[in-house]
């Protein structure tokens, strides 16, 4: 069988070596010296070396590929000089650390202590965006469905788990006296103005938003087609990441205020998924695909760098 380029790439051992290189140079050249990006570009290196983890914990690829890491790291790197803010970068970090402690739990109902620090990241997450407070319930519902480790005593973690950073935040602003400041911030998740309010959204948002969309589906699909080939635990683990990303997406759509946030979400949940497409498919029409994801990666990082569409949808 011939060996096409996507297969090349994708079973390379120097593939994740080489896109770390390309996102260390993208990162020098939007500022990572002379705009102090050092932190969340330690953000990203860690959140790529958990995703190797995750994958490696959970064989989320049949073959050796580092495919899902290089291209989070891609996506990563290509949405995050919209809006350089160190808060994305640790949300997103967050929940692949959510991620890679609540997959351990697969079938073990007794795993509070996992339980426990998958909910910590989760509301270490949400004392920087509250709205991922909204995901919790679905994250319930998916650990009883697809995780298979749903109990009382994993539901009573899990509440401990996201209770926890808030001990500590509101012990502060108690201390300091400011408890409306401390209540004010959960006041925002009944704060329904920004109801598919897209005026400050740019075409540089729209643009990445739909390219990343348009590949979690294509993961998706391709996913769908070829489960089959997949174990059990495989296919349940993935069926938990196209829930989440159709639900951000969907959320993305409805609350566009949130924008920085919910893209980087979206980007936790593509990359497994057109990780998985480059790596399993081996057809000439895919090889093809994957040097257009490349080469589109590589536009739209230098476009968002340089800000050339970066005006607003209204005006």
């Amino acid at each position: 069988m011939q060996k096409r380029l996507q297969n090349k790439i994708a079973k390379s051992r120097m593939a994740l070596p080489m896109t770390l290189a390309y996102t260390t140079a993208v990162y020098l050249a939007g500022g990572l010296v002379e705009h102090r990006l050092w932190l969340p570009f330690g953000c990203l290196m860690l959140a790529v070396f958990l995703f190797v983890q995750l994958n490696n914990a959970n064989a989320l690829i049949r073959i050796y590929s580092r495919m899902v890491s290089c291209s989070f790291a891609v996506l990563s790197t290509a949405a995050f000089f919209l809006s350089p803010r160190v808060e994305r970068s640790v949300v997103s970090l967050c929940v692949i650390a959510a991620y890679l402690s609540l997959f351990s739990t697969y079938q073990d109902r007794q795993s509070m202590g996992r339980v426990f620090y998958a909910f910590l990241f989760l509301g270490i997450a949400s004392t920087l965006f509250v709205q991922m407070l909204f995901f919790v319930p679905v994250l319930w519902i998916l650990m009883a469905v697809n995780i298979l480790s749903l109990s009382w005593r994993n539901f009573w973690a899990s509440i401990l788990g996201l209770a926890f950073p808030y001990w500590f935040v509101g012990g502060f602003h108690a201390y300091t006296g400011q408890m409306d400041v401390f209540l004010n911030y959960f006041l925002q998740l009944a704060d329904f103005e920004w109801f598919m309010n897209y005026e400050h959204l740019t075409w540089a948002q729209l643009i990445t938003f739909a390219y990343v969309a348009i590949l979690g589906l294509t993961g998706s699909i391709h996913f769908l087609r070829n489960s089959f080939l997949d174990k059990i635990r495989t296919r349940m683990l993935f069926e938990f990441f196209i829930t989440m990303e159709v639900l951000t997406v969907a959320f993305l759509i409805i609350n566009p205020v949130h924008y920085d946030f919910l893209l980087e979400i979206l980007i936790v949940n593509t990359a497994p998924l057109i990780g998985h497409f480059i790596a399993l498919s081996k057809t000439r029409l895919t090889n093809i695909a994957f040097c257009l994801i490349c080469a589109s990666a590589v536009v739209l990082t230098a476009c968002n760098l340089s800000g050339i569409w970066n005006f607003s949808l209204t005006s």
